[in-house]
């Protein structure tokens, strides 16, 4: 009897083992964002966790890249705040129901809701500068979010920051390089850290760097 109830505690002490080390090895390489709205319902990510992973990689290869302009100074906030969301709607509606939980999630939040996404020349009305890589706009303030932004916040998604491009989109310059403005420099392309080749940075450069 004793060893049978040994064997039982073994099997149980491994299966909790690995849960454990199967939600810590989360890998956010190549990741989609179903495998994000997947990883949030099964409560193997948050929000938080997501946005300071990218932020750091940000910090880590921005210096070279030059890929993001700047970076939302209310991200993990923003991040903290759809947590706080999604973990209210499971208490309010089954908070003892795992599986019920996840399926509230699936038809309640929104296909972004609480996933980091950046862009470049749009304005946003958050503490981010809309410049379009001018330093001639640095501190301007516009009078709303662009359409693109109203619909990504409509859908949950988090505004992580804005991608750097050439500036003005080389509409005042005509023979500007490629991906160089004013406020950062010469931006490069991750995958063979060369110079980007077009006018809109977001085409290629939407920075890969997980």
């Amino acid at each position: 009897m004793a060893r049978i109830v040994f064997c039982f505690l073994f099997v149980a002490l491994f299966i909790c083992l690995c849960m454990i080390l199967f939600n810590f090895n989360f890998s956010f390489k190549e990741i989609t964002v179903n495998d994000i709205q997947i990883a949030f319902k099964q409560n193997r990510l948050s929000s938080r966790q997501l946005v300071e992973y990218y932020l750091g990689q940000i910090q880590r290869a921005n210096p070279v890249l030059k890929g993001i302009i700047e970076v939302n100074p209310d991200a993990l906030s923003l991040a903290d705040k759809a947590d706080q969301e999604r973990k209210r709607r499971c208490q309010n509606h089954y908070p003892a129901e795992a599986d019920w939980c996840t399926h509230i999630l699936e038809i309640l939040d929104p296909p972004l809701h609480g996933i980091p996404v950046h862009k470049d020349n749009v304005a946003t009305t958050d503490k981010l500068n809309s410049t379009a890589g001018s330093l001639a706009l640095l501190v301007s303030i516009v009078p709303q979010d662009a359409g693109v932004v109203k619909k990504l916040r409509k859908v949950g998604a988090i505004i992580l920051g804005k991608a750097t491009k050439t500036e003005l989109a080389s509409f005042r310059y005509g023979s500007l390089p490629s991906g160089w403005n004013g406020r950062l420099g010469q931006a490069l392309v991750s995958y063979r850290s060369q110079k980007v080749n077009i006018s809109n940075s977001l085409e290629v450069l939407n920075v890969r760097v997980g």
